[in-house]
């Protein structure tokens, strides 16, 4: 089971009941954090995430909405008395804006482990499941993230019988441990849908994404204006409006798509909504302290 939590919907500067970009992403007591924000930590603990067993920091690019929250989750980790290495990903740049960074915030009591290029450094594991950055289009080096869990194949007793293996080693070979002798392989049918999350700002709609986005179970995309009417300014300052986010949800075929990163101008998403329901009618207009728990499909 995961945990997506929406910390902060908007982009370029904070409003009063608005926080900027960030998402959590939770699992067994461990989360992922994309992008930080200023007023995460707050967001945070407002809608109930706790930051400190945190694996990774993925950041989409190092525009200010999306990176000023950093040097203060990263001393508050330290004077929590975190020792645990922290994974952080961007793309090309990310090390010199963590040496910039930690010039403010001071010496760290854990290591910072670097994936500087993320959509180029390969799958990451995470909460036992792996994060593939990929490219996206924006004004500046930008990278969105795929989260997936897979699941394994259903364990087949019989064939456990058959080959003689002692009852006691099934739950070892069901969680893909090989052990005595046997392999998982052995016993276990073809790999079952797992679970994938999807997010994506700041971008224009592309390729990359959509073929990120194939069959996520959920997509969190760049909406900062409402309708097309601001395309110009749209691809000017290189972001969706809603109604691409509808479109291109509905392409790539995902189960729910969450608008997120609204222009400050932006005061009801209502519209906005509307725009991306007509080519979406699943869209939802992200908020902050949205959540929801996915779980894997009761039928496979």
């Amino acid at each position: 089971m995961l945990t997506v939590t929406l910390l902060g919907c908007g982009g370029t500067q904070p409003l009063p009941d608005r926080a900027l970009s960030s998402l959590a992403i939770t699992a067994g007591g461990h989360s992922i954090l994309i992008d930080c924000g200023e007023g995460t930590q707050t967001a945070a603990r407002r809608w109930g995430v706790s930051l400190y067993k945190t694996d990774a920091v993925l950041l989409t690019h190092f525009h200010g909405d999306h990176i000023f929250g950093l040097p203060g989750l990263w001393q508050t980790m330290a004077a929590q008395g975190r020792t645990e290495p922290l994974l952080m990903a961007g793309p090309p740049g990310l090390e010199q804006l963590v040496r910039a960074f930690l010039s403010v915030a001071g010496p760290l009591p854990f290591a910072i482990r670097l994936a500087e290029n993320a959509a180029h450094a390969g799958p990451l594991p995470v909460l036992g499941g792996q994060v593939q950055a990929f490219s996206l289009r924006h004004r500046v080096p930008c990278c969105g993230y795929a989260f997936t869990l897979p699941r394994a194949g259903r364990f087949d007793p019989d064939k456990a019988r058959a080959l003689g293996i002692p009852v006691p080693l099934w739950r070892r070979l069901q969680q893909g441990e090989t052990v005595d002798g046997f392999s998982p392989r052995q016993v276990l049918g073809p790999p079952r849908r797992g679970l994938k999350v999807v997010y994506a700002a700041d971008t224009r709609p592309c390729g990359a994404l959509e073929q990120a986005a194939r069959e996520a179970d959920l997509l969190c995309m760049d909406s900062t204006y409402p309708t097309d009417d601001f395309l110009d300014k749209a691809k000017e300052y290189g972001h969706a409006t809603c109604p691409e986010a509808g479109r291109l949800a509905a392409k790539a075929g995902v189960r729910r798509l969450w608008l997120t990163h609204y222009s400050a101008a932006v005061t009801d998403p209502a519209e906005g909504l509307a725009a991306a329901r007509a080519f979406f009618p699943d869209a939802e207009a992200g908020c902050d302290g949205m959540q929801t728990r996915l779980n894997f499909d009761q039928d496979s």
